[in-house]
This record gives structure tokens, sequence and C-alpha cells, in this order.
């Protein structure tokens, strides 16, 4: 009888906290399908080289790698709030350097403000693991599906704001960084109706839980943090290039906001559905259909340079990459105890923004420096996700097996 009550009760609590993250998925998560659409094109345009063009993108790639750790760190001693208060400050900083950065036409502190950004990205990372903190067991596949989801009304908000502002001062996408300010300011306030409680410190003498090396000895967690590297890093490796790559294929930058918008729709539709598909027909499945629509979306891809082709492309890749990152946080977020969550969560993202990272930095290299047409190097993007489809797709099967050999 004591169960039955309390269920029903720390789910109340956890819905009311899913849905604060989900709008600040929505308003706050807004600006990185800003960034992402812009920010190739304006390094292109301050960049020494075009090799360079996609660096600011790797540098917020980059600084949300070096700050998971302490983020997470800092979440485990002070809760959730304190973190993403200061993270979303850190993005109003970073995109007010961008801006200065634009108007001076200094890369390097363009750069810096890239870098700074990725202080964001990396709490937009938690979002999903602060959602199962106050979850039952059951209801933890559906928390992170339905915060993944509010980046569906920031693929709307994103670029339809990047399409008004654009343009809309002498300093090209000068505006667009100063619409970024406005969201972090605006966004900030959501978390003070967030409501989970600080993880209890450790007494004297008791377990803090397994260590890092122990935690990425478990085959389940050690496959689970590969797949979500291989679906992050894939998707960043070719959305990173798409809008300079459809610009340079003869579309407009409305016409890439539109592509990019349609990715980013497609990367969280599909989350109204996928802690049902989960808990259905087990995450190992849902993980694989994942790496098999990435593999789909890079053979669209190869087909062609046309509209068309960006448009299934780009889709294709925000539902593999919605399946097999969502799935592989589901493994991760079963697999170890609240001791342990804010080491492995730390790490996990540590891993998975560093794969991120070389990701962004390969893809304007491939893209623009390897000696041919865009047309060339966009293929070379694509042909490049293969083997690392292959990695993880043999993980999953490993682990999927192990039991039968077992």
């Amino acid at each position: 009888m004591t169960m039955a009550r309390t269920l029903p009760d720390r789910d109340a609590r956890a819905r009311r906290n899913v849905w604060v993250l989900v709008a600040a998925q929505a308003i706050l998560g807004a600006q990185m399908p800003m960034i992402f659409t812009v920010g190739g094109l304006a390094g292109a345009s301050l960049a020494p080289s075009a090799c360079w063009a996609t660096l600011p993108i790797s540098l917020i790639v980059l600084g949300s790698m070096l700050t998971a750790t302490p983020l997470a760190a800092l979440m485990q001693r002070h809760g959730r709030r304190v973190g993403f208060v200061l993270a979303t400050m850190g993005g109003t900083v970073g995109a007010a350097i961008g801006a200065w950065g634009l108007v001076l036409a200094s890369f390097p502190l363009f750069l810096l403000g890239s870098f700074m950004t990725g202080i964001y990205m990396s709490a937009q990372g938690f979002y999903r693991f602060a959602a199962t903190d106050t979850a039952s067991e059951t209801f933890r596949p559906k928390a992170i599906s339905w915060v993944m989801a509010g980046g569906l009304l920031s693929a709307v908000i994103g670029p339809q704001i990047v399409k008004v502002t654009a343009d809309a001062m002498v300093v090209p996408f000068l505006g667009i960084y100063l619409a970024v300010i406005a969201l972090n300011l605006v966004g900030v306030f959501l978390f003070a109706a967030l409501d989970i409680p600080k993880p209890p410190a450790p007494k004297p003498g008791a377990a803090g839980g397994r260590s890092r090396l122990e935690l990425l000895r478990e085959p389940r967690i050690a496959v689970a943090i590969i797949c979500a590297t291989v679906s992050y890093a894939l998707m960043n490796l070719v959305m990173t290039s798409t809008p300079i790559a459809v610009v340079g294929c003869g579309f407009t930058t409305g016409q890439a906001a539109d592509i990019v918008s349609a990715h980013v729709l497609a990367m969280y539709a599909p989350s109204f559905i996928t802690g049902h598909l989960i808990n259905r027909f087990g995450v190992e499945r849902i993980v694989a259909l994942g790496l098999a629509i990435l593999a789909a979306a890079g053979g669209v891809a190869l087909m062609g340079v046309e509209l068309e082709h960006f448009f299934v492309a780009l889709v294709l890749l925000g539902i593999g990459w919605n399946f097999g990152f969502i799935g592989a946080t589901a493994m991760l977020a079963a697999a170890h105890v609240p001791e342990e969550r804010g080491r492995l969560q730390g790490m996990n993202d540590l891993i998975v923004f560093g794969g991120v990272t070389l990701a962004s930095l390969s893809s304007g290299g491939l893209l623009n420096c390897t000696g041919g047409s865009v047309e060339q190097g966009w293929q070379l993007v694509n042909i490049a996700m293969m083997p690392f489809l292959v990695l993880a797709g043999g993980a999953l099967m490993w682990l999927w097996l192990r039991p039968r050999a077992a």
C-alpha cells in the first residue's frame, strides 16, 4: 500500500520537472540551431582560410566537452538548478563575445565566444539526465523522450529567428547573436521552478560507488557510451558541413536554415514515441534502428546535391540521432546507482563531446580542404560515417549476444 501511494507522488514531481526542462529545451535550446546554422558561415567570412570555417562550431563542442565533468561535479554537490543557471549565464557571455568579434571582424575573439557558448551546450546535454532524477524506473525513458521533444519548438523558433535577424544589421549575423543573448536572459528564470533535490552528501565511510575505470569495464555502460558517441558525433559531422555545402551548391542561406530546421525537427519529433518504443521493443533494438537510419542518411546524401537530397538526408540524420542517442542515454541511466550519477554522467559527456569535437573539426577539413569541389567534399563527409557505424553496430551486437554466450 505504501508503494502504491509513493510512486504516483514521485512521478508527479518528475512530470513537473519534465515540463520545466521541456520549456528550457524549447527557449534556451533555440540558440543551438541558430548558432549551428550561421557559425560556419560567419567563420568562413572571418577565418584566414576556408579550412577553418567550421572551427567556431568545433570550439563550441570543445567548450562543452571540457565543461561536462566540472559541471556534473558542481550539480552533484549543489544541485541541478545552480549548474543550469551558471551555464546559461556562460552562454550569455559567449554570445556577447561572439557579437563583439563580429563587430571587430576578429576571428580569435569570435572563437573565444564560441568556446564560452559551449558552457551552455554542456548544460543542455544534462537536461535529459535531470529528467530522470526524480522519475520512477518505468517513467525514465518517457521522461527523457519528453524533454528531448522540447527541441521541436527550438527547431521552429531558432531558424525563424535566423531568417528575421541574419540581415537585420549592417554587420552580417550580428542580429542573430544579439537574439541569442536575449534568449539566454529570458530562459534563465525557468530554472526557479525546477524541483530536483540535491543529492545527499555521502556519510563518512559510506561507499561512493564504482570508480570511473570500474564503470567503463561494465559492458552495458561501455556500449552505451560508444553508441551515444557515434550517434552524436556523426550527426554533428554532417550537420556542421550542411549549411556551407548547401550555400556552396548554389542555394541561399534561407534554404540552408530551412534544411537545418527540418533536421532539428526530425531530431526531436520522434521523442514523443521513443520512450514507448524502448519500453515495448527493448533499448538495444531502438539503438540498432537509429544506427541503421544514420547509415541511410549517408546513402541518400551520396545520391546527389539537389535540394531534396539535402532535406531527406538531414531528416534521416535527425531521426537516426534520436533513436541512437536517446536509446544510449536510457541504457546509461539504468546502469548506475545515485552515488555514481555525477561521476558517470560527467565522464559520459566528456567522451561523447570529445568525439563530437573531433567530428566537427574533421567536418570542415573534409568539406573544404580535400582539394576537390564542394560536392566532392560533401561526399567525403558522408563516406566518413560508415566505419564508425560499423564500430557501434559491432559493439551493440556483442552486447546483444553476450548473455547467450554466457
